[in-house]
């Protein structure tokens, strides 16, 4: 559909929508430009227009691999254009899925404001269904909860509805549809919302740099482009922010900096997120900060599904600090699932016999899967390897939720670029024993455990009599 005829009928729908909606006309002059970003990598904090650091109220987000929505300011109240639309995200580089998302990614952008703002979103479906927008956690006008057939119609396909409340509390939330929901989040609709306090909190501490994401999981078969939106529990691609290592930016911090990483689970599972090198308090929850009193410190917090939390630590050891879900299985790529345990197997005289018949066969897992991170094998088109990444020892033998928290003495303030290999001091990195091995001493076997496998099996009486 041409850009032009488009906004023109999205504007004509906002009309009758606001109409109906009770919202100031003041509203109708026009829709907010919608603001498109398709690049994958993390953009720098969002500043307003004409407003410098010290004019700014807040400290603003760096979402990890995406950006910030810009609004625009009519009569005192902030106003963003959301776009609900087709989507083509790069998960990895070479690796692309056809997504849903919002304004040319999935997730969307994320939505930062203050506390007491007086908020205005246009959101236009784009959509081949209708849908709506689920503003996770916020208090507001129940008309404006967003679940379909419950607060509103449904949006239809090229109409244009809007969502007006307060941000009345500070906090860390997010958003997504409440219409054929099981579709759209599985194709990932979601997206960020931060609200900012507007004085200082005493439960909220002030940061030197605060990052976010979403996690979510999809189900992409090898060579595919779309995912399966029927799959429950069985996914294969897990990510940050719909990223997979090695696409993943690191996030990176001055030596002593505060860090705040607010982290939002919409997938199917619970999450247990760890964090190398340092330990963290658990600072926010979907309901709020957390008093001083209740926090304790931790180096792995688990985000069921639904949940949000905010994770603060004081970045005081410098070098290159693994992130990432601690479920094994969400730190590899898509062959990961349906492959057989081959641990122990003895292929030798098979695989040249094999290999007559199919030329590229290549053992798998016989001494585990960790070779599979050297392996040069020949993939479908599109497909995410099971392992991948660079490291500066050789090849990283982690993919999916796993990025690097990047420390460094020498990071200046607001710079967020990745500052490459951490240069370890001399004597600091595992290194190789050359001297010999002793023979380990293990305890004698007793008779009885070499016994015949159905000696030791105890005997149950059932009530019939029988024995077995």
């Amino acid at each position: 559909m041409e850009r032009r005829q488009f906004f023109q009928r999205a504007l004509a729908g906002a009309a009758t929508t606001l109409a109906a909606a009770g919202v100031s006309r003041s509203a109708l002059a026009a829709l907010p430009e919608p603001v498109i970003q398709t690049s994958p990598a993390t953009a720098g904090p969002w500043t307003p227009p004409g407003v410098t650091g010290a004019g700014r109220p807040y400290n603003p987000v760096v979402t990890l691999n995406g950006w910030t929505l810009p609004f625009r300011m009519n009569n005192g109240v902030k106003e963003f254009h959301l776009i609900a639309e087709p989507v083509i995200r790069e998960m990895a580089p070479g690796f692309n899925v056809n997504m849903w998302g919002y304004n040319g990614q999935s997730p969307g952008p994320t939505i930062e404001v203050v506390e007491g703002d007086k908020v205005r979103l246009f959101v236009t479906n784009r959509l081949p269904e209708a849908t709506t927008i689920h503003w996770h956690g916020q208090r507001l006008p129940n008309g404006m909860d967003g679940v379909s057939g419950v607060n509103q119609p449904p949006i239809p396909v090229g109409k244009t509805y809007v969502y007006e409340f307060t941000a009345k509390r500070p906090g860390t939330f997010m958003y997504h549809p409440h219409a054929d929901e099981m579709t759209q989040m599985a194709m990932g609709m979601m997206g960020f919302w931060v609200t900012h306090p507007r004085q200082k909190h005493p439960h909220i501490n002030e940061v030197d740099r605060d990052y976010c994401f979403l996690l979510s999981a999809y189900d992409v078969e090898p060579g595919a482009r779309t995912p399966n939106i029927n799959t429950m529990l069985d996914f294969n691609i897990w990510s940050f922010n719909s990223r997979v290592y090695p696409g993943l930016d690191p996030l990176v911090a001055r030596l002593n900096d505060r860090v705040r990483v607010r982290v939002g689970n919409l997938t199917m599972t619970n999450h247990p997120i760890h964090i190398h090198g340092i330990e963290f308090e658990v600072t926010g929850t979907d309901g709020g900060p957390v008093p001083p009193t209740a926090r304790w410190p931790e180096v792995t917090t688990d985000i069921a599904v639904g949940q949000m939390r905010q994770l603060e630590f004081i970045a005081d050891e410098p070098g290159d600090w693994a992130m990432h879900c601690h479920k094994s299985h969400h730190t590899m790529g898509a062959m990961g699932h349906d492959v057989p345990t081959m641990i122990g197997v003895d292929h030798r005289g098979l695989v040249q016999q094999i290999q007559r018949v199919v030329p590229d066969y290549m053992v798998m897992g016989e001494r585990g899967m960790y070779d599979m991170k050297e392996m040069q094998m020949e993939l479908p088109e599109n497909t995410y390897p099971m392992m991948a990444g660079q490291g500066q020892f050789g090849p990283v033998g982690m993919g999916g939720m796993f990025t690097l928290l990047k420390v460094r003495d020498n990071q200046p303030a607001g710079d967020y670029s990745d500052p490459g290999d951490y240069k370890h001091p001399a004597g600091t990195v595992a290194f190789e024993y050359q001297g010999p091995t002793p023979e380990a001493v293990r305890p004698s076997v007793p008779a009885a455990a070499t016994a015949a496998p159905n000696a030791a099996l105890p005997s149950v009486r059932k009530p019939q009599g029988h024995n077995h």
